[in-house]
């Protein structure tokens, strides 16, 4: 199964409003585990970014001018993401940003849901924590992904890290420990663990004859109290 990891940086919070996409970070997943494939690109919004956002993410409007615009990139980003499961920490938010860049490019009418489809792992954390915060740096120290160099946003290192917090919160600690072995192949290290059940014999322990008495003592128990209900009583005892 292929997964693409994707986070994006934006020049404010509202679609409505005119805010563009500046930064688009991907990386890939193949049957839970990192190929090292990374999408990566800042993007030219022809706007300016506002001040409450370029506190959280710092990519300035100089910069952004010498960047190429969504046009220039979005066959390349199209071709990255087609037909993955796409990774996404609050969704509807990334989506409708670049489903608003797809509309403005031209070209062939193109949305995410026509491209891929969309897990959204904010979602999932409420399920699983209902309750409690689920932001991506609450997940961070829930699950102990590292997330210290997290000063700023950024859309690749979020994807980084929403890649391990994703592979942890969904069990998949074998994903997160590959390391290279000595021929410099990627070892799973999960994998050593396994047991060699080959020949093993589990023992039975049968009740004794005092144990099935007071069983049926306790039974007869519950009977009296439930005016005979006893779910747990064999039919022919």
């Amino acid at each position: 199964m292929r997964q693409i990891v994707l986070d994006t940086e934006t020049t404010g919070l509202e679609v409505a409003q005119g805010h563009r996409v500046i930064e688009i970070g991907c990386v890939e997943l193949k049957d839970r585990r990192p190929t090292g494939r990374t999408f990566h690109r800042y993007v030219c919004p022809d706007r300016e970014v506002d001040p409450g956002a370029l506190a959280v993410h710092g990519i300035t409007n100089e910069f952004l001018a010498t960047q190429p615009r969504f046009l220039d990139i979005v066959e390349e980003l199209v071709e990255f993401i087609r037909d993955a499961e796409l990774v996404i920490h609050n969704a509807a938010f990334d989506v409708g940003f670049l489903d608003a860049e797809f509309a403005r490019a031209g070209g062939p009418s193109r949305r995410i849901a026509e491209l891929c489809e969309v897990l959204d792992t904010l979602l999932l954390a409420r399920r699983l924590h209902p309750g409690q915060r689920n932001s991506l740096d609450a997940l961070c120290k829930r699950y102990g992904v590292d997330n210290s160099r997290r000063d700023l946003h950024g859309a690749l290192l979020d994807a980084k890290i929403l890649s391990e917090v994703y592979l942890a919160m969904t069990g998949g600690q074998a994903a997160l420990t590959l390391e290279a072995d000595e021929s410099g192949h990627r070892a799973d290290h999960a994998a050593a663990l396994l047991i060699d059940r080959r020949g093993l014999r589990i023992p039975v322990v049968r009740a004794t004859r005092d144990e099935l008495e007071a069983h049926e003592r306790v039974l007869d128990a519950v009977a009296r109290a439930s005016g005979g209900r006893v779910l747990f009583r064999n039919p022919s005892g």
